[in-house]
């Protein structure tokens, strides 16, 4: 069987993938949820002009000069408007977000004055406007400030009370269910036996997943059985998932039962294998409307395919505006030898010039059991398919990694 190009693996995971239904939540919910709707203000913010400053507010005609002394004939505060107009020589002390009272259409900021009993002599000559926030200089009744599809920040969880809206209309988080399988695996804090290893994998492919708004079922460790596999496979069909992830079991080995067992429930597979690395085994199918993707075991290969097919579908089932992975520009800190006909992902470290400009080095071990050198990693240095060798100094693609 050929292997699959990755970018045909990628638009064959992402057919398909609608936006799951949108629900109301509450803003404290909603922070990094997807929004299913735009949001338009539904008040004019300030909805009155406001004082910017402590200080005065005058008629600037009245306080165009040094010589002017006005009379201070009362007070505003922020929730507390001043009822009269102020008139001809007159001026009334305000505070920061009261409302500018009629006739007045300057502050002279405290620190510009000097008072004088009930009267107040300025330092600082008055300019129409200033100091003064007009009314709708935030926004207006109406406006458009926040639109569907994009991830609510906690700038945006704010934007959206001062619009006076309780709730939002997001978009249902997907649930991405964790299956791992071998009978080598044991759990972080036991004592492995002779041949067994801690299992990791799930960690990192959670963390990932809810990192991008998912929330996630642990399924644990099936044992190298398809009867195990195969009621992991069920309980995550019972519990809703929408998307299916296991690990390890991919490639063609005797005891790896992952495809076998996955058509055994009835998954249609869309393709096995694919032309990268790390990752080549990856496999993809759909059981209903749960997707599947059956990722290789050894932990970098994991990672990186969870990364590359597993962040862009749960941002396109989320209802995101972007759900592809931004490449940027960089140049090679070491030489590199001419690739062969896979798609490489090399774990790189990143270091910026004083320019700004990117240095990006291949770590020397590219194994792909190698945790330390992923953890370390800031950056997958993409390497086309028979791309020929590159000098050190030379433009190279990349793709940052999530901090």
């Amino acid at each position: 069987m050929a292997l699959m190009p990755v970018a045909d693996a990628l638009s064959a995971i992402l057919a398909g993938a609608e936006p799951l239904p949108e629900e109301m939540v509450g803003l404290d919910a909603a922070y990094h949820r997807t929004l299913a709707r735009d949001v338009a203000a539904l008040r004019t913010q300030p909805p009155q002009a406001m004082s910017a400053m402590d200080g005065y507010a005058v008629r600037a005609i009245d306080a165009a000069d040094l010589s002017a002394r006005l009379k201070v004939i009362g007070e505003v505060a922020a929730g507390r408007p001043f009822e009269r107009t102020v008139g001809a020589g007159e001026a009334v002390r305000i505070f920061t977000g009261g409302v500018i009272p009629n006739g007045a259409d300057a502050v002279i900021i405290q620190e510009d004055t000097r008072v004088d009993g009930d009267h107040i002599t300025i330092t600082e000559t008055a300019v129409t406007g200033r100091h003064i926030r007009p009314p709708g200089v935030d926004f207006r009744e109406g406006d458009v400030l926040l639109a569907a599809g994009s991830r609510l920040s906690d700038r945006a969880l704010s934007l959206a009370a001062a619009m006076n809206y309780p709730e939002l209309a997001v978009r249902r988080r997907p649930r991405v269910a964790v299956l791992a399988t071998g009978d080598e695996l044991v759990m972080p804090g036991s004592k492995p036996g002779p041949g067994q290893i801690v299992y990791s994998n799930g960690y990192a492919l959670r963390a990932l997943a809810r990192a991008e708004g998912a929330e996630t079922i642990d399924l644990g460790i099936a044992a190298d059985t398809v009867a195990a596999t195969t009621a992991g496979i069920r309980r995550a069909r019972d519990a809703g998932a929408d998307v299916l992830i296991t690990t390890g079991g991919a490639s063609v080995g005797d005891h790896d039962l992952v495809k076998q067992s996955l058509e055994a429930e009835g998954v249609t597979m869309a393709f096995w294998r694919i032309a990268m690395r790390p990752g080549k085994p990856m496999m993809h199918g759909r059981l209903g409307a749960m997707r599947v993707i059956g990722l290789p075991g050894n932990p970098v290969s994991s990672y990186v395919c969870a990364y590359l097919f597993l962040v862009p579908l749960i941002r396109a089932l989320s209802g995101r505006k972007v759900i592809h992975h931004v490449r940027a520009r960089a140049l090679l800190g070491r030489d590199l030898a001419a690739n062969d006909q896979r798609e490489d992902y090399l774990r790189a470290r990143l270091e910026a010039r004083a320019d700004g400009t990117l240095i990006a080095t291949p770590v020397l071990k590219q194994d792909s059991s190698l945790l330390g050198n992923l953890a370390a990693a800031q950056a997958l240095l993409v390497r086309p398919p028979f791309a020929p060798a590159a000098a050190s100094g030379a433009e190279c693609e990349i793709l940052t990694m999530p901090e």
